[in-house]
């Protein structure tokens, strides 16, 4: 029986010339790419290695992580689904996306992934940057959700490529 290995994936570079937009989708994009790329090939236990062992960080987890901020940002507050809940964080486990990810879940958490980018997509399709919804500070925007989430995968894909390089030696951009 062979192991499952994470996909190998094409990043498509974001267009130079596009609309506002456009342009937020396609960088949110090409992150969310960036993140699988960073997987691709690995088996699930080469995801659930620990670069520091003193850090939670894995790149199995960040793709939890990153499927319940998804899921949070588009979903819950965007899409105002109040009743939608965590994926896997819960009062017992503010961290269940790095602290209860296993190797033998790899598959199921890639596949929970593609589906809340889909879902996320879905939620934003059509919409202006300007909508906006009431959250804890005050309403915020659409244009806000993409920005928030390029600047959150833009720090993970940062850890995700020192976790690949501890791995297996992989460097890339």
């Amino acid at each position: 029986m062979t192991s499952w290995t994470a996909p190998e994936i094409h990043r498509t570079e974001a267009s130079h010339d596009g609309d506002e937009l456009s342009s937020l989708r396609e960088f949110l994009q090409w992150h969310r790419d960036t993140l699988i790329s960073k997987c691709g090939g690995l088996t699930g236990e080469q995801l659930m290695l620990k670069a520091v062992p003193t850090s939670p960080l894995t790149l199995l987890g960040l793709v939890r992580h990153l499927a319940e901020v998804e899921r949070w940002w588009f979903r819950r507050c965007f899409g105002q689904d109040k009743e939608l809940g965590d994926l896997y964080c819960t009062e017992e486990y503010e961290d269940g996306d790095f602290d209860l990810a296993a190797a033998d879940g790899a598959e199921a958490d890639f596949a929970t992934y593609v589906r809340e980018v889909e879902l996320a997509d879905a939620v934003a399709a059509g919409r202006s940057p300007d909508d906006s919804f009431p959250g804890r500070r005050g309403d915020y925007t659409l244009r806000f959700v993409y920005l928030h989430m390029i600047e959150e995968y833009a720090r993970h894909n940062g850890h995700a490529d020192l976790l690949r390089e501890a791995v297996d030696g992989a460097t890339g951009e």
